[in-house]
């Protein structure tokens, strides 16, 4: 087998890794200025996205220019998502160079997409392909691979079952941890929180229930900043079962309202009917979003990071006030505004750096794996080959692999492994 990595290599973002020279196991965006995509023009035979996170799928688009119709393969709440993600990305750069493909080729995933469930075996360029339950967000899946020959498991990202006294709760409340651990001959895992140990999430929801309560009684306002898909219905589901009355907004009402029709993937369907009737959704109309700031009240906006969406109109609007909070609720990349914010306590906002005299706090919400989830989920593998990627440091995750017994490698961007 022939494993060719074309992005997502000692890096975290466009994911993408050709097998044989025909299967493309995803095809996703880097969210640098300018955005960046997979190495190389390929013209695979049939493509698989393990999810939609814009970093697996965002550019799946790209490959159906000219005459290439490959059939793209995923999960039914996979295939909705990516082609969210794929108009909020024409939205905001298809009148750009940035973007490489138009909605015509939007319209034609339509036209090749195919839809598989968990634990269906299916064929995909002359290989048996079965998605198994990552743990991640609605939809996510382990892509197993066989050639006949070598069976190769590739995690994409993911969240293990961990809830024991031993090691706290991990799994989330939007969906059920990874339990599948297919046999394979070559496992390609990501390392994204290779060298951290994530808290309890039990203890994380208690500091952040009582962070934003300790604020609303003091009568401020608290922004949350959230990635549209996964986290926002996590945090969703979090204030409904604390009985905290909160605000939604940005492109995160979308994909609420898009998971609630998919109930099989999700922990419980009805839990997030509720915390979705519990949030009230923002129109944006006629200054609503300023006059909310003003409130006593809680606001779960897009985007994530700062980059972009209702939170640079929410936090500009409540900065200047000590008593109102900011609470990240995600990892903030360099360069971010997040980031910025973080570290200095300013940050820009339409072009202008503004000090921000609000409280600022993060609250470590991971859908991945940690260190411990990683190697608990490798152990599995022993007389496997473990390939590293999807990470700050895979080298130094592999290496300590190696130091325990195991045969890993990281593979360089454009480096072709063969087993």
């Amino acid at each position: 087998m022939e494993i060719q990595f074309l992005g997502g290599a000692r890096e975290i973002g466009r994911s993408s890794i050709l097998v044989n020279d025909s299967l493309l196991l995803d095809y996703g965006i880097k969210t640098d200025n300018p955005l960046q995509y997979p190495l190389g023009e390929i013209d695979p035979e049939a493509v698989v996205v393990s999810h939609g996170h814009l970093d697996h799928a965002g550019a799946v688009p790209a490959l159906l220019g000219g005459d290439a119709r490959p059939p793209v393969h995923w999960t039914p709440p996979t295939r909705a998502l990516a082609l969210m993600l794929a108009r909020d990305t024409l939205k905001l750069h298809g009148n750009t160079l940035q973007c490489p493909f138009t909605e015509t080729d939007v319209q034609r995933v339509t036209q090749v997409s195919q839809t598989h469930d968990y634990g269906e075996p299916f064929e995909a360029a002359g290989h048996e392909v079965t998605l198994f339950n990552a743990g991640h967000i609605p939809g996510s899946a382990h892509v197993l691979v066989d050639d006949g020959d070598t069976r190769l498991l590739y995690t994409g990202d993911f969240q293990s079952a961990r809830t024991d006294p031993q090691v706290g709760r991990h799994e989330q409340r939007l969906v059920t941890g990874s339990r599948a651990r297919p046999e394979a001959d070559i496992v390609i895992t990501e390392g994204t929180y290779a060298d951290v140990t994530h808290t309890d999430r039990n203890v994380v929801e208690r500091q952040f229930v009582e962070s934003v309560r300790t604020t609303l009684w003091e009568g401020g306002t608290v922004v949350v900043p959230v990635f549209a898909i996964g986290r926002a219905q996590e945090l969703l589901l979090v204030c409904d079962a604390h009985d905290i009355d909160c605000y939604l907004d940005g492109m995160a009402k979308q994909v609420t309202q898009t998971l609630r029709q998919y109930p099989s993937f999700l922990r419980n369907g009805d839990a997030l009917k509720r915390a979705k009737a519990n949030a009230r959704f923002v129109t944006g109309r006629d200054g609503q979003r300023k006059r909310i700031a003003r409130q006593n009240t809680v606001v779960l906006t897009t985007a994530g990071m700062l980059g972009g969406g209702p939170a640079v109109t929410y936090v500009p609007e409540i900065r200047r006030n000590p008593v109102n909070k900011i609470a990240f609720t995600g990892y903030q990349v360099a360069g971010t505004p997040g980031r910025e914010l973080l570290d200095t306590g300013r940050a820009a906002f339409d072009g202008r750096i503004l000090p921000v005299s609000a409280q600022v706090e993060q609250y470590d919400f991971s859908a991945h794996a940690d260190g411990d989830g990683l190697r608990e989920f490798l152990e599995e593998y022993r007389e496997a080959v473990v390939l590293t990627n999807h990470g700050d440091d895979c080298q130094g995750f592999a290496n300590r692999l190696c130091e325990d017994g195991f045969e890993a490698y990281a593979p360089d961007l454009g480096e072709t492994y063969t087993g």
